[in-house]
C-alpha cells in the first residue's frame, strides 16, 4: 500500500512563497511518476504539475509556468513543488498523487489527504 503525505502548506502574503513536500511509503518510489493537483470549494480538482520517476520530464499547468517548480529526491522518497510568486487564486488544497504525468485525476492511483494553501491579498 503506497501512503503520501504532504506538508509545508500554511498561509502566505501575495508574492510569497512555499514549498509542499509529499512524503511517500514504500520502497518503489523510485519507480512512480508523480503529479499535484489542486481543489477549491465547489469546483473539480486541477492538475498543476507532474514529474517523471527520474525527474526527467516535467509538466505544468499553464497557469503556474515560470512561476512553480517540480522536484524530486528519490532518496528520500519525496516530491516537491516549489511555489514562487503566489497568487490570491492560487488559494487551494494541494493533493499529491502517484504513478502517473497525466493531467486527468482518473491516472493516478494514489492520493494524499491534501493540504490547505491560503495566500492573502
Amino acid at each position: 500500500q503506497v501512503q503520501l503525505v504532504e506538508s509545508g502548506g500554511g498561509l502566505v502574503q501575495a508574492g510569497g512563497s512555499l514549498r509542499l513536500s509529499c512524503a511517500t511509503s514504500g520502497r518503489t518510489f523510485a519507480y512512480y511518476a508523480m503529479g499535484w493537483f489542486r481543489q477549491t470549494p465547489g469546483k473539480e480538482r486541477e492538475f498543476v504539475s507532474a514529474i517523471s520517476w527520474n525527474g526527467d520530464s516535467r509538466y505544468y499547468a499553464d497557469f503556474v509556468k515560470g512561476r512553480f517548480t517540480i522536484s524530486r529526491e528519490n532518496a528520500k522518497n519525496t516530491v516537491y513543488l516549489q511555489m514562487n510568486g503566489l497568487k490570491p487564486e492560487d488559494t487551494a488544497v494541494y493533493y499529491c498523487a502517484a504513478d502517473s504525468t497525466s493531467t486527468s485525476t482518473g491516472a493516478y492511483k494514489h492520493w494524499g489527504q491534501g493540504i490547505q494553501v491560503t495566500v492573502s491579498s
